[in-house]
């Protein structure tokens, strides 16, 4: 990876108050938000094309279905805050805490395009994240401050789809709901059904 100088904006970090929305409108408001990294003194961005939402305890398919864990505290609160977990033993996945805090509700950032001629594939969540290199121990991090967070990107307008999310078949009825967002323009989207 290289470090890209080339900016078109100085982009601004978004505060606590966007994500206070529940995680549906935050899911569809990330679309073509900038997802921005530093790290090394490097810096990394690309534009956010999916992402999905679980819109708290009631949500079969959401973490917080079960209750507080110790797995899943971050889920309830504040919002803005990363929930970063680990899956099939082998993939870590990006989530945004989302809502009023106690709510449990979470969007996870399913793909995104790379900027600034960046060349690496991020369309999908563990390839975001290990693109990113974000990792378990960045569960809890406040995104409004620090090295990795979300920007708005004003002069950008997606085309937004949504479909049901992907791989939560065990969640009865709530497998069919359609809360994945995408953007229709993107090529990094695998699935658009």
């Amino acid at each position: 990876m290289a470090f890209h100088r080339k900016r078109t904006a100085i982009l601004k970090k978004l505060g606590h108050p966007f994500y206070q929305r529940d995680a549906e409108k935050l899911a569809r408001g990330l679309i073509g938000a900038i997802l921005v990294r530093r790290s090394r003194g490097k810096e990394y961005r690309a534009r956010i094309v999916e992402t999905e939402a679980y819109i708290g305890p009631h949500d079969r398919a959401s973490h917080s279905s079960k209750g507080r864990t110790r797995r899943n505290e971050v889920l309830f609160g504040p919002a803005g805050r990363a929930h970063v977990y680990l899956i099939y033993g082998m993939y870590e996945m990006f989530n945004i805490v989302a809502g009023k805090t106690g709510g449990g509700q979470a969007v996870l950032i399913r793909a995104a395009e790379p900027l600034d001629d960046w060349k690496v594939d991020l369309s999908g969540p563990g390839k975001l994240t290990l693109a990113f290199k974000i990792t378990r121990s960045m569960n809890g991090m406040d995104l409004t401050k620090g090295t990795l967070y979300i920007a708005r990107n004003p002069g950008y307008r997606p085309r937004i789809k949504r479909a049901k999310r992907i791989g939560v078949d065990y969640a009865g009825e709530w497998k069919n709901k359609l809360l994945r967002f995408i953007d229709d323009k993107s090529k990094a989207v695998v699935n658009h059904r």
